[in-house]
């Protein structure tokens, strides 16, 4: 009787070591994947802010100041009547988006229905690589408990806002950004290099947008934010302060605070135009000196 060959091939143990293998190597990779995907995520929104800078500067060599932190007439009380329109509203012309900035009409307010077209109108350079933010968002009046009572309009999402400066956004600011603001390069006595003109803000934590301030509506914590419940007034939407934390322990303190999806910093655009990751272990002093233009606070070393 003729012997039949055995047929060479795997034992189970064999099996079993190649796939634990394979597991340990996955599990050494998939790090240094994503440490990559988020290095380079953090390079794209940092030249994303380059461009919003030279944006901004082409702006001041045109009209010889920064365009307004937001625009708004006010009552005798000194609340906002609108129309609310933001500083990246103006910056359109000089982000190749001189088609939309045509359709705007700055003299009627945001929620005009003449102005339907922005709730579509998601600019890719405005929005992080990171941030997987909603298309648009509504926006008005809303109880005590941040419950929003009905909807003047939808906004589109923006992962970039203006420096205030360090206390609450609201009418002047210590920043370049503010109600009705026209600041020009001269203004900036702490040095251009030193004084920060916008940042990262994360829609993980509030929600954001290139349009500007909405009158009559609340900026609140929305559904699914980390943070605790605040509500604040709508030119919240458009600007940012430093009063509390940037991105210790992967978070802010306030919704209002500059933020940023990407591990451990938040990228910053300066006034001459430089952009700069700062770590959340950088000074809170030193970050709400970069945050005034003339408080001259004296900095010193690689912030």
């Amino acid at each position: 009787m003729r012997d039949i060959p055995l047929r060479k091939g795997f034992t189970l143990i064999e099996l079993l070591v190649v796939i634990a293998i394979i597991a340990m190597l996955i599990g050494l990779l998939l790090p240094a994947v994503q440490k990559s995907r988020d290095a380079a995520s953090r390079m794209n929104c940092q030249g994303h802010l380059k461009q919003i800078g030279l944006a901004a500067l082409n702006y001041h060599d045109t009209a010889k100041v920064f365009p307004p932190g937001y625009t708004s007439s006010f009552d005798s009380n000194g609340n906002d009547l609108g129309p609310g329109w933001g500083w990246n509203a103006y910056l359109l012309p000089y982000m190749e988006e001189q088609a939309l900035f045509n359709k705007i009409n700055f003299s009627l307010p945001i929620e005009a229905p003449a102005h339907a077209f922005l709730r579509s109108a998601s600019l890719k350079l405005l929005l992080c690589p990171s941030v997987d933010a909603p298309k648009s968002f509504p926006v008005g009046p809303k109880t005590t408990l941040g419950i929003l009572t009905s909807t003047l309009c939808d906004l589109p999402s923006s992962s970039y806002t203006g420096n205030f400066g360090v206390t609450e956004p609201g009418v002047d600011g210590e920043g370049i950004f503010y109600r009705n603001s026209k600041l020009s390069l001269t203004d900036i006595t702490d040095g251009t290099s030193h004084t920060l003109l916008a940042g990262e803000r994360s829609s993980k934590y509030s929600e954001t947008t290139w349009v500007g301030s909405v009158t009559g509506s609340k900026f609140s914590t929305p559904t699914g934010s980390p943070l605790a419940f605040e509500l604040n007034e709508p030119s919240n939407f458009v600007l940012s302060h430093v009063g509390e934390m940037i991105n210790g322990a992967a978070s802010p303190l306030e919704i209002n605070n500059f933020s940023s999806n990407h591990s451990g910093v938040v990228n910053y655009l300066f006034a001459d135009g430089h952009v700069k990751s700062l770590s959340s272990s950088v000074d809170l002093n030193t970050l709400k000196a970069l945050a005034t233009r003339d408080g001259g606070e004296a900095l010193s070393g690689d912030f």
